[in-house]
């Protein structure tokens, strides 16, 4: 289960190669009202839940309102995302941390955490079969992850802590791939986020055995394996300075409606993933949704969370998936909240 820089890198390559196809993929959605001096921000997403805030923003007509007309461009991964945001194809996305640490590892300055969204600690997880009692029980088996991700990390600190490093197999599979290779028998165990996470946990015969509340960092920081972070491509949001404060004041509106209207806000976003209603509302339920008051706790620094992600960045480097630890604090931009 040793995984090398080497192997990393190439991984991570062969993600960013996707990006192309996530900026084929634009989506546009009819009935949304497009101003003749709104500005356009161009938005990369996914049908992961960190998206929901965005998407709901969109489909509400709340962004067309505030004179924001938003692109949407689906990607993959976070990897290929966050090779769209350096190329210039992005203005604003929501991406799993771990991407964005690795470029922060090499100096990359073209990008700013400006928000937290959410925390997704219930809807991320080690998903096994029946007759796995406990991590111990997992030693000889295959179990299958995307690898570089953050189901990767929190499988490597599980079976780190257990003491499991060398007696378990990891295979790479991509997410969407993974319910399938449960249900052929190809993997014993899959580690994976929602939907994915949702499928598998719905099959007959299968159980959450970890999720992301027993991840290292989790207890003390508040800090999951591969947090959500909204981030904004400097050389435009310095230039859009007023259309980046109100994006991010529409933004957290839509995740006021995750909190306070979930089945208004689920029957919206089953069109972006494909989820039953029961469990879109389920996922919606089972992620923490920070609000706009809370952002400058969160972003503060020193400060709880963001000292978490410093730890975070330096397990990857203990996992020998960056070189070094950045100074994330850098990174961090407040001036727009």
């Amino acid at each position: 289960m040793n995984f090398s820089r080497r192997q990393f890198l190439r991984t991570s390559a062969a993600m960013s190669a996707l990006s192309a196809v996530g900026v084929a993929g634009s989506l546009s959605l009819s009935g949304t009202a497009r101003a003749a001096d709104a500005i356009t921000v161009q938005y990369g997403g996914s049908a992961w839940l960190g998206h929901y805030p965005a998407y709901l923003a969109m489909k509400t007509g709340a962004f067309a309102a505030a004179g924001i007309n938003q692109q949407w461009q689906s990607f993959g991964t976070s990897s290929a995302r966050m090779s769209a945001v350096l190329s210039g194809g992005i203005d604003i996305a929501c991406t799993g941390i771990v991407s964005a640490l690795a470029l922060m590892a090499r100096g990359s300055k073209h990008f700013s955490i400006v928000a937290i969204p959410d925390s997704f600690s219930r809807v991320e997880g080690l998903l096994v079969r029946d007759s796995v009692r406990s991590l111990q029980d997992l030693k000889g088996k295959k179990v299958g992850v995307t690898f570089a991700s953050s189901s990767h990390l929190l499988v490597l600190d599980l079976l780190g802590s257990a003491g499991l490093s060398n007696d378990v197999t990891l295979l790479n599979v991509p997410a969407p791939e993974l319910p399938g290779a449960i249900q052929s028998g190809q993997i014993d165990a899959a580690a994976v986020w929602a939907p994915q996470f949702n499928r598998i946990r719905a099959m007959s015969g299968m159980k959450v055995l970890a999720d992301d509340t027993q991840f290292s960092l989790h207890k003390k920081y508040g800090v999951t394996p591969g947090p959500d972070v909204l981030i904004v491509r400097n050389a435009w949001a310095e230039k859009n300075v007023d259309t980046v404060r109100k994006y991010l004041r529409v933004y957290f509106e839509a995740s006021q409606m995750l909190r306070t209207k979930p089945e208004e806000a689920a029957r919206s976003l089953i069109a972006l993933t494909g989820m039953s209603a029961l469990d879109q509302l389920e996922a919606i339920k089972d992620a923490e949704w920070y609000s706009l008051e809370q952002q400058t706790q969160l972003l503060k620094s020193p400060g709880t969370y963001v000292d978490g992600l410093q730890r975070l960045a330096e397990m990857l480097v203990t996992y020998k998936q960056i070189d070094k630890a950045p100074a994330v604090r850098r990174w961090v931009n407040t001036s727009y909240l």
